[in-house]
């Protein structure tokens, strides 16, 4: 394909090819100006001479300059690296007619973020999701919106506490925590050289670009990432590829999964750091499709309203979206990594919201909430969810303005299957109570309910 450059129309000066100014106008309106002044003053022969002398040279440089700067603004401009955000249309046309389980790599790169604003690791504090609708009614959906290159990953002054977690079980369990498929390993190499290359940027007073990979400069750890590549004998594919996502699972407070699509058009859960589940185990769920995970979990009415929506979405994504959602549970014990009050982490049992004690004081209860963010990997192909679990005590929440009532009104309107789901028999009497009562508390000091609106949006 011919360079933008070969395809420039040049004109001789002073021609008049097709867009170009007339010079010989602008000339004849410069020599007019130059006669209108004529009468003000009078020169001597030698004047004369000096000032023809400088007249020329200056028209000519002002005819030189006049064409190049015409024929700029014709110029087209020139293609740009591949880092725009978006796909190219080829891309794009691929990426609708591909065949199930295949993935053209794409050239989309990531758009370098700006640092995050005035970002402290004392002092920035968790940002306060509160995703929960008043009723009368739930409304079962996928609850999607887009989200900001920059946004892709949240780190606040909890950060010592979750790294501190992750690095134990990481000691402890690493091999029931981290696990990859063969077909997974350059994916999870990938989304590592995607955080390697992110996080200095958005928080650069925690994280510096290596060499050969990334320095954490609170931890004082250095990852030698250069060598990582997914590929080669199973084996050492499948190692390198747990490697990385043990590396990305250390840099930040998210747990992360890799969905793969296979050949029968269905996506599979095969690589995953999950060192915070909360609920779930990733040996019981790894190589599960997508379908299957929620199946599994009895996830309330996924077949009716959820299914289609999350595989036309799986097969739609492009490397240039990135959509995240909220979703939020009552937990009645005090673990970020595993609730042990619904079932032992280990082993095949049953994890049961009826094994939790009943009616604990509201001392016990936590409000657990998760950010997941989706995004398509554009060499693999893969769909990264990050999942980042926000973990607060209940009476903390009910000391903001208006969270008490609006949560009871979302617990109260779940419906059977959702409360069932959500394990609302093993605390709901308890936890409603306390909420009614820190509500009218807030009403009878003079809240404004019709301000609401004015003072938060969803999912805050």
């Amino acid at each position: 394909m011919d360079s933008p450059l070969t395809n420039r129309t040049t004109a001789p000066l002073g021609s008049s090819a097709s867009g170009a100014v007339d010079t010989s106008t602008k000339l004849d309106q410069l020599l007019d100006t130059l006669h209108a002044y004529r009468p003000t003053f009078k020169l001597t022969p030698q004047q004369n001479l000096l000032f023809i002398a400088f007249l020329f040279p200056s028209i000519l440089l002002y005819l030189i300059n006049n064409r190049y700067q015409k024929s700029k603004q014709k110029q087209p401009s020139l293609p740009s690296k591949p880092t725009t955000a978006t796909s190219t249309a080829s891309e794009k046309q691929s990426l609708r007619d591909r065949a199930p389980g295949t993935w053209r790599p794409s050239s989309y790169l990531f758009p370098k973020p700006p640092s995050y604003p005035s970002w402290s690791f004392e002092n920035t504090k968790p940002l306060p999701y509160r995703p929960f609708r008043y009723g009368p009614i739930y409304h079962t959906t996928m609850g999607l919106r887009t989200i900001k290159p920059e946004d892709w990953i949240e780190l606040d002054n909890q950060y010592a506490k979750y790294h501190g977690t992750k690095a134990f079980r990481i000691a402890e369990r690493r091999d029931k925590c981290i696990m990859v498929a063969p077909e997974a390993a350059a994916a999870s190499v990938e989304l590592l050289q995607e955080l390697v290359a992110y996080l200095p940027e958005r928080y650069p007073t925690l994280f510096k670009r290596t060499e050969r990979g990334i320095e954490n400069l609170w931890s004082g750890e250095s990852f030698d990432v250069s060598s990582l590549t997914g590929t080669g004998p199973e084996e050492e594919a499948v190692e390198q590829g747990c490697k990385a996502m043990e590396i990305a699972a250390r840099l930040i407070q998210d747990d992360l999964i890799l969905m793969i699509e296979r050949a029968d058009n269905q996506y599979y859960l095969l690589a995953g750091a999950a060192l915070l589940p909360g609920f779930w185990r990733l040996t019981q769920k790894f190589g599960m499709s997508l379908a299957e995970l929620h199946t599994s979990g009895d996830v309330p009415q996924y077949k009716e309203k959820l299914h289609k929506g999350m595989y036309n979405l799986f097969r739609r994504l492009k490397p240039e979206q990135m959509v995240g959602r909220n979703n939020y549970f009552i937990q009645v014990d005090d673990s970020l990594a595993w609730s042990w009050s619904i079932g032992p982490e280990d082993g095949d049992g049953e994890i049961s919201w009826s094994m939790a004690e009943k009616n604990k004081a509201v001392e016990h209860h936590y409000f657990r909430s998760e950010r997941q963010t989706l995004r398509r990997l554009p060499k693999t192909g893969a769909v990264c969810f990050t999942i980042r679990t926000y973990f607060e005590p209940i009476k903390a929440i009910s000391e903001e303005e208006y969270a008490p009532g609006r949560l009871a009104s979302a617990i109260r309107s779940w419906g059977n299957h959702v409360a069932k789901y959500k394990g609302m028999e093993r605390y709901g009497e308890v936890l409603l109570e306390f909420l009614d009562k820190k509500h009218q508390e807030q009403v009878d000091r003079g809240l404004d309910l019709s301000r609401e609106d004015e003072c938060r949006a969803y999912p805050f």
